[in-house]
């Protein structure tokens, strides 16, 4: 049975969704989800507005009603509730060492892509920058981060030739950030990954087959 005192508001559509719900699959945790319909913009509703004013998804409900966005806010909350299988790091070190690469990921990877499709969707004229305020989109953007992902496929393949996961020798919020990051490429822009880059693609294949990249 879901945990009765916590609610996850998403969508399955959503890439920042799923780094939740692969957080929540790696730990074993079960609590109630509720879809978020983004497509129909259920996220500008006033019912949604009330539990996240900035229009987003997704969104941590706790058990007195106090609402957590932003991945990482969400990610620290379960982690210190449910501490068993830590994804955020063991010890003062590797905490700060996953801290650092999912940054990493965020910043060049996942941000990146997020960035180009937001200018390059039709769907999402007028709506460049997820929120409540309106965006007009720059299609320049689109061909400038397509070619940071290329960067990025890149550097990732640099690190992981001397590592086993991004952020060392356990799988961590790094290598999900990562992993989401190339999904929403290969699948929103046909940036499928270079066969030139062996240790990524290694990385790839490990990663991609374990039971939470279904969540």
């Amino acid at each position: 049975m879901p945990h009765p005192l916590l609610k996850l508001y998403e969508s399955q559509s959503s890439p920042n969704s799923r780094r939740v719900r692969i957080f929540l699959a790696e730990k074993a945790i079960d609590i109630e989800l509720i879809p978020v319909d983004i497509a129909a913009k259920a996220q500008f509703s006033p019912e949604y507005t009330t539990i996240n004013p900035l229009n987003v998804v997704p969104t941590l409900m706790l058990e007195d009603g106090t609402s957590v966005g932003e991945v990482p806010a969400i990610w620290r909350y379960l982690e210190e509730v449910y501490p068993d299988k830590p994804l955020l790091g063991v010890d003062p070190k590797d905490k700060a060492l996953v801290a650092m690469w999912e940054r990493w990921a965020e910043r060049e990877g996942f941000a990146t892509v997020m960035e180009a499709v937001r200018n390059w969707a039709p769907g999402l004229a007028g709506r460049a920058l997820a929120g409540p305020h309106a965006y007009e989109q720059i299609p320049a953007l689109v061909k400038r981060n397509e070619a940071r992902l290329g960067h990025f496929y890149r550097d990732l393949n640099k690190r992981l030739e001397t590592v086993a996961y991004l952020a060392g020798d356990q799988f961590s919020v790094a290598d999900i950030t990562a992993v989401v990051a190339i999904d929403f490429a290969v699948e929103a822009l046909e940036l499928d990954l270079p066969e030139d880059l062996p240790a990524l693609r290694t990385w790839y294949a490990t990663v991609s087959v374990r039971r939470s990249l279904s969540a």
